[in-house]
């Protein structure tokens, strides 16, 4: 192409595109003043003026996002049809509403993303833009259908220049990059378990995100209304994807790791391995049960109850009768307690009315026996003593203590056939293998009180009042006889009249989901999922129960003792069958120059793992350094201070104990323009786990990667390129 075409076509391109931008800010005015309008509580009763006010809401936040990179790119089809590509649709409200700007997630965009050379689907060019805020500062075209790949430039330009920018504070969206193999898992149509495995850099997190979005969009009735449910490795890598979802348009979305799964509770601790291996494990039900049925249990000597006028005993033949038909009932432990109460109740009172009654008193006489009941019932329910019985031989348990109780009890530990290396002193310093445990207790065990709705019965009384008050109202001003009395129906109707009793929650729903235990999701996404247990999936199926997953992980990165080594062995129990697995196999983080040394490391200590293939190299050696051991803050220093000089970011990971850094498992999912790792031996010597992490740290890098070390070089790192110590860091 001419530079006189190619300037021509970019005018007319800034003017197209200018005009997306003048229909997007009319479109945003327009929310806006509905928006306001709602705000201020205009018409309507107040549950639909809450219900207008979020939609609305929400819509202004989807055009407000769209303001970044609305239009990137056009497709120009065989037929002539041009199509112009965005983060949103956009339609012209005097030309039928014609499509201006298609939707990246549109059936029609597809193409954007898959076309080649050889497949063109019905596609003759594609033109990627670049631009910078609302202004086309360029354009790459790419002729499809043709063995050369076109002309004006490469198909892959857009996608180098997303890989070589720097990074910033957090994950960017793909949504102009999308590559094809990454499409694919983004459109997949299965409804149930979709697991994504991929080495590092290959862009599974965003892939799941953008899948989000793409299930958003095409089945938002039924995902809108439960939301989403992000799970990752720690509290730092959320924080650096939570922008990709709100770029996207979506916000119905909560973001936790396992250790916040249970409201209220936040335990981010690790046990040592072998408690987290037996936490972690399907086994740990079996000392869950056990721990229960343990508490519930027989007196060792009668226990006698005084009452009013008479005086029974408690034995253990009844407890046992009364410990059997509330096992049987199969009710959780606390709310089997009422069966369990019922039946000592009943054997109390039969001897109570049997003693009371001797001599005088027959069951002929129903209604003086049933009365003689009702009061020996109401005197039991009121016994110090009785209490006392049912407290000790099927006592009212909660989560937290029951599991807290049992860990600092070497007999407790004995007695429900569990391992000694759960016990601890403090039973209750809960870490993030635990909080599996109690929210299965919570099912186990039940409510810890009796459920109390008289507030919420108050509540409906109160409004069937008001509006019984209301039609009183309206039945009598057919007497009225003046025809300009304002009239109770024209102030309120009922139910306006009646929510002025009840509370409504006005809180968004990703609030709303976070904060409740039995909210279940529309789908689950889990990033770093080879890190989760057994108990951990437990967990998450039970918030999922459609089963609506989008799972992302890499086996050759687990580092946690009970976490996956197949997802054959998580994923089977839940969806036999029924899941579907695809791979992501290229790099498009780590440069070759850096992946080639994370292969070596990783060909030892996983040489069946393919590593991903680096989709570009830097031309930057990574390098190594060998130094005094009282050298390596000074090493440190120097290289912090170094990359404070450049664009991008940094960090500097070494095994625990070294001021200055931070573990690898601190940075799982995370991705730095520099990396320093600090003695990488040290990290190699906790086994399993240390050769995941030393792999996590080399691969977090995205152009420059350097080793500072005072003990020798594990020997797959023996080919870095040596840097004295004179060498300057920065060239």
């Amino acid at each position: 192409m001419s530079a006189q075409r190619y300037d021509e076509q970019l005018r007319s391109e800034r003017a197209y595109v200018a005009g997306l931008y003048a229909r997007l800010d009319a479109e945003r005015a327009r929310v806006k003043g509905r928006y306001s309008a709602a705000l201020r509580g205009t018409g309507g009763s107040p549950m639909e003026r809450d219900d207008e006010v979020r939609a609305l809401g929400k819509e202004v936040r989807r055009l407000d996002v769209a303001d970044n990179g609305l239009c990137f790119g056009r497709l120009d089809a065989v037929s002539g049809v041009r199509s112009y590509i965005g983060r949103i649709g956009l339609f012209d409200p005097d030309d039928e509403f014609e499509p201006l700007l298609l939707d990246w997630r549109a059936p029609a965009a597809r193409a954007f993303y898959v076309a080649t050379a050889a497949h063109p689907e019905g596609m003759r060019r594609r033109r990627q833009f670049h631009t910078r805020g609302r202004r086309v500062l360029g354009f790459t075209d790419e002729l499809l259908g043709r063995p050369d790949g076109g002309e004006g430039g490469s198909g892959d330009a857009a996608l180098l220049a997303a890989v070589n920018a720097p990074r910033g504070d957090g994950m960017r969206d793909i949504v102009a990059t999308i590559q094809a193999e990454q499409d694919e898992i983004i459109r997949l149509a299965h409804p149930g378990v979709t697991v994504i495995e991929g080495g590092p850099g290959t862009g599974k997190t965003v892939v799941a995100l953008h899948r989000v979005a793409y299930l958003l969009y095409t089945q938002r009735r039924r995902m809108e209304r439960q939301g989403v449910l992000v799970v990752g490795p720690n509290p730092a890598f959320l924080n650096h994807i939570a922008h990709v979802l709100p770029s996207l348009g979506e916000t119905n979305v909560v973001f936790a790791t396992t250790a916040d799964l249970l409201p209220g509770l936040h335990a981010p601790a690790e046990d040592a391995p072998a408690a987290a291996r037996l936490k972690g494990s399907l086994r740990i039900l079996d000392v869950l049960a056990a721990a229960i049925a343990d508490r519930q249990r027989l007196p060792e000597t009668p226990r006698t109850i005084e009452l009013a006028d008479v005086t029974v005993r408690v034995d253990a033949a009844t407890v046992e009768w009364a410990r059997e038909e509330a096992r049987a009932s199969g009710r959780p432990h606390n709310d089997a307690r009422a069966v369990f109460a019922e039946i000592i109740t009943y054997v109390l009172t039969e001897r109570a009315i049997a003693r009371i009654g001797k001599g005088w008193l027959t069951r002929a006489d129903r209604e003086a026996w049933e009365q003689l009941r009702a009061d020996l019932v109401a005197d039991l329910a009121d016994n110090a003593g009785f209490t006392a019985v049912l407290d000790e031989c099927w006592p009212i348990l909660t989560p937290e203590t029951l599991l807290s109780q049992l860990y600092s009890s070497p007999d407790r530990l004995r007695a429900a056939g569990a391992d000694q290396a759960l016990w601890r002193a403090d039973g209750a310093a809960w870490t993030v293998s635990d909080v599996a445990l109690l929210d299965e207790l919570v099912d186990l065990l039940g409510r810890d009180k009796p459920a109390d709705d008289s507030a919420e019965r108050t509540r409906e009384a109160e409004a069937a009042y008001a509006a019984g008050v209301l039609d009183t109202l309206i039945s009598r001003e057919d007497l009225m006889d003046d025809e300009d009395h304002l009239l109770a129906q024209d102030m309120l109707y009922g139910e306006d009249l009646a929510e002025r009793f009840l509370e409504r929650d006005t809180r968004e729903l990703a609030e709303r989901a976070a904060a409740d235990r039995e909210w279940t999701y529309g789908h689950v996404v889990v990033d770093e999922a080879q890190e989760l247990s057994e108990m951990d999936w437990r967990v998450l199926m039970r918030r999922c129960p459609s089963r609506s997953f989008t799972v992302v992980g890499d086996l050759a990165q687990r580092r946690s003792p009970a976490g996956a080594t197949s997802w054959d062995t998580m994923m089977e129990p839940y969806v036999p069958g029924r899941w579907l697995y695809r791979s992501l196999t290229v790099n498009y983080r780590t440069p070759a120059e850096i992946m080639a040394v994370a292969a070596a490391v990783l060909t030892e200590f996983a040489p069946d793992v393919r590593p991903p293939e680096s989709v570009r190299a830097c031309g930057v050696q990574p390098w190594s350094r060998r130094v005094e051991a009282t050298e390596l803050s000074t090493a440190i220093e120097e290289f912090v201070r170094d990359e404070a000089g450049r664009e991008g970011t940094s960090v500097v990971i070494g095994p625990p104990g070294v001021p200055g850094t931070v573990p690898a498992a601190a940075t799982k999912g995370l991705e730095f323009d520099a990396v320093l790792v600090v003695d990488p031996g040290r990290i190699l010597a906790e086994g399993p786990r240390g050769a995941a992490e030393l792999y996590v740290a080399l691969t977090r890098a995205t152009q420059r990667l350097g080793v500072v070390h005072h003990d020798p070089l594990p020997q797959a790192l023996t080919g870095l390129a040596a840097r004295p110590a004179s060498v300057p860091a920065r060239p």
